[in-house]
């Protein structure tokens, strides 16, 4: 599970997108105007190469706050859809 403590920091993602696994799922935060953008989706593609149809989505406040949100959300999602997430690992 993704901990905001040992998280990238908020300033991060002034410059770029970030991008991760965690068993089976992937994931993107990216700022987008004053919102802190997630997503998750399944693996093996990238973000680009995954159909826009397997992607999950969903805008924060671009804050600590916000990146605090982001990232509860990210691990609620890992948790909610744990059978997508393994069978996209065993491929």
């Amino acid at each position: 599970m993704l901990e905001t403590n040992t998280f990238v920091p908020l300033q991060f993602f002034k410059k770029e997108a970030y991008t991760g696994s965690m068993k089976g799922m992937r994931y993107r935060l990216n700022k987008e105007g004053e919102e802190l953008l997630a997503a998750v989706y399944p693996e093996p593609y990238s973000y680009e190469a995954t159909p826009e149809e397997q992607k999950t989505r969903c805008a924060f406040p671009f804050s600590e706050e916000g990146r605090e949100q982001a990232l509860e959300w990210i691990n609620q999602q890992y948790e909610e859809k744990l059978e997508i997430w393994n069978e996209a690992a065993r491929k």
